[in-house]
Order: structure tokens, then sequence, then C-alpha cells
């Protein structure tokens, strides 16, 4: 008897993303596009094989998702760093308040040609307020003291690695307001098993159809960084979405994404291994062998 074909992982999200069309709760939220949306769901990957969940059904700009990544390790806020390099996915939020406050009808280049030409406008208008770089890098202590959450998780996986504690989180309740947008992707857990170590992403809200391709592959490409400082190797990801949803007005993204078969997952390559956690260079994430079905255009909800 032969053995029955392994089933691709990401069937898994296919079989998600159906499920949250078809049996999602329709709820209308604070964008007023309205989604389809389920309570609690759960998803396995194994990257010890070297394979990365890099959606196939349908091209992710992997490229930009490495570029947030470093952005957000780096504790900066402002968008200006990511538009200088092509990146604009974080553009629209600082956009909207601008046109809110000023009245004027201003187009994204245009905004993003000021944010870069003019440095005045771009700390008053192009910063985010204090999201997840600021709360990674700089998170604010009653005392008045800075804690550098991922510094601490590197020195506690290398010291300690039988411990419960290697967590970071965005969700600092005292600076939510202040926010662009409040964390999503919003707390991280580590477990070191030997020499193997694996992590879990609690997402409290999840767009499926747009926001989760980038962070699922973020969230594993973190772990394959952390694995490379603290000399471990990349076991399971562990993927927890709260509230996860489509938009209503996604359905033709919904239609590509369980209409197309998927196929063989990338693998992903560290280039180079640097003297920290926060030296990395877009150049050193290598994705060798995507072959992905085309892109597919969808709005997005500010």
């Amino acid at each position: 008897m032969s053995a029955r074909p392994s089933r691709h992982p990401e069937a898994a999200i296919q079989d998600l993303v159906r499920r949250v069309w078809t049996e999602g709760s329709e709820r209308r939220d604070r964008t007023g596009v309205g989604t389809r949306a389920l309570f609690g769901a759960l998803l396995r990957f194994d990257l010890s094989d070297g394979t990365v969940p890099l959606l196939t059904v349908k091209r992710v700009f992997w490229r930009s998702a490495v570029r947030e990544l470093l952005w957000f390790l780096s504790g900066d806020t402002s968008i200006r760093p990511l538009v200088a390099e092509g990146v604009h996915i974080w553009t629209d939020w600082p956009l909207e308040r601008y046109r809110h406050a000023t009245g004027e009808p201003i187009s994204r280049d245009a905004f993003e040609a000021r944010i870069l030409a003019d440095p005045a406008f771009a700390a008053q208008w192009g910063d985010l307020g204090p999201v997840y770089g600021k709360q990674w890098r700089r998170w604010l202590g009653p005392d008045g003291r800075e804690h550098d959450q991922l510094a601490a998780l590197v020195e506690g996986l290398k010291a300690n690695p039988g411990s419960r504690r290697h967590i970071f989180t965005g969700w600092n309740v005292a600076e939510l307001e202040g926010m662009a947008l409040p964390p999503c992707h919003m707390t991280y857990q580590y477990f070191v098993d030997g020499t193997r170590l694996s992590g879990i992403l609690y997402q409290r809200s999840c767009d499926l159809g747009l926001g989760f391709p980038f962070n699922i592959f973020e969230a594993a490409l973190l772990l394959r960084m952390l694995a490379q400082q603290c000399d471990l190797e990349a076991h399971e990801l562990v993927w927890m979405g709260a509230d996860v949803h489509l938009y209503l007005n996604h359905g033709h993204l919904v239609e590509a994404l369980l209409g197309r078969e998927p196929r063989p997952w990338p693998t992903l390559r560290l280039a180079r291994r640097p003297g920290d956690l926060f030296s990395y260079r877009p150049e050193d994430v290598v994705i060798e062998g995507y072959d992905p079905h085309p892109h597919v255009a969808a709005p997005v909800a500010v």
C-alpha cells in the first residue's frame, strides 16, 4: 500500500479562510467596512526543514515584510525610513490623520514625497506614536526607565533556556491611546527544547486576507533570527488568532485564496550571522524557491 501524500501546510490556512467566510459572524467594526469573523483559531507550522510559511496562493511581497520587521526591531516609530525603502504599508494611517486634520485632499504619493523631503513635516505627521518598535525596544516603566524587551529575551534564552518567561508584548495599556493602531500581533512567547526553539504568536486581531500573510512570515523570520543568535535550531511556530476576520469587500480575494492550488513553500536562509539581533540587513534574508500565484490587490481598511 502506498503512503498517502502529506497535506500541504497551506491547506490549513485555506480551511480557516473558508470557515471565516462561510461561518463567521457578520460584524460592524471601527473602519465601517464590516467583517465576517470567528473567535479563536490555532495553526502550527514546522520550520525544522528550512521552509517558511510564505503564502503561495497569492504573491506576498516578502521583501517589504522583511523591512517592516527590521523597522520594528530598530525601535523606530516613524514611517520615514520605510517610505525611503519603498514600503508603503504604514502610510495610510498618518495620511488619513493628516487629511482629517487639514482638509487637504493630498494623494499618498505626494504625502510620502513631503515625508521624505521635509524632516519637520515627517516628525509632525509621519510618526505613528508608541507602536510596536517603541514597545519592543523602549517600553517605558512607571519609574521612567526604558526596557528593551528584545535584548532581554535574547539574554534570557541564552542564560536560562528553561524559563517560562521568554515573552515580549506590544500591549502597553498606558500608551494605547497614543498609537496609530494598537498592536494586532501583540504577544510572543518562546520555548527551548534541548537545541530546538519554538515560538507562539498570539494575535488579538487578524485581517486574514491582508495582514496574516505578513504576520506569519515575519513571526517565522524572527524565530529563525532568534535561533541563530542563540545557537539553537528553529523548530515550530504556533499561531493563535483571537478575532480572526475577513473584510466584506474582500470577496474577490477570498475567491482567489480558495480557488488556487498551493505550491511548495520556499526555504529561508540567513546569509550571515550579525553581531546581534538588531544588526540584520534586508539582504541577509534569502528566500529560495518561491513560486507563488499572482498577487491579488485588495483595499486596506483604515
